[in-house]
């Protein structure tokens, strides 16, 4: 009779009155279902209600009270997916740290030929080296050009006795870069 009159099923009733709430989905729906039935019997739906959240929020301390690690909650496509966006950031900052390592880095200059710094004859010596393509080139004060693989070369004159060759290397960064070598002369 009860069930007719409220429009809700003896089984969802007896659950209740049996304080058996693993058997509904939801605790809107026993809200709902409690207050209908307490207003049927003629008691104050509040009060009702209120005993049912404290003696329901009691039961959801104890089922849980220990809370499960988000990690093992994660698919296998989350973590992949989490795997290589943490891959992608270790490249980019790999790359990023060489990249201002090259702008910060002066540029660097090799010389190839004379191979030998000791005592030289003639009045004159061919200076050929190597530096960086995109690097200005100084030698006394004059701009020496450099061809597309990086390599230029300068007469050096040579008077008697010590000859001291300094080669300026400014780089497209601003780092400068000074080399020097003294050449003897007989």
């Amino acid at each position: 009779m009860v069930e007719k009159e409220i429009k809700i099923r003896e089984k969802f009733l007896k659950a209740i009155e049996e304080d058996n709430w693993d058997f509904f989905s939801s605790k809107v729906y026993i809200t709902g279902i409690i207050k209908n039935y307490a207003n049927f019997l003629g008691l104050d739906s509040r009060k009702i209600l209120a005993f049912f959240r404290r003696d329901y929020e009691k039961k959801d301390e104890v089922k849980f009270k220990k809370k499960i690690s988000s990690k093992y909650l994660a698919s296998e496509t989350k973590k992949l997916a989490l795997f290589g966006l943490g891959l992608v950031f270790a490249f980019f900052f790999t790359y990023f740290g060489y990249q201002l390592k090259l702008y910060f880095t002066p540029p660097k200059i090799t010389i190839l030929s004379p191979k030998t710094d000791k005592v030289l004859k003639g009045d004159r010596v061919k200076i050929i080296g190597k530096t960086d393509k995109d690097v200005m080139i100084n030698i006394f004060g004059e701009r020496v050009f450099q061809n597309q693989e990086g390599i230029f070369e300068y007469n050096f004159p040579l008077k008697k006795g010590k000859n001291e060759l300094v080669i300026e290397v400014v780089g497209a960064n601003g780092r400068k870069a000074v080399f020097r070598r003294i050449y003897l002369r007989e």
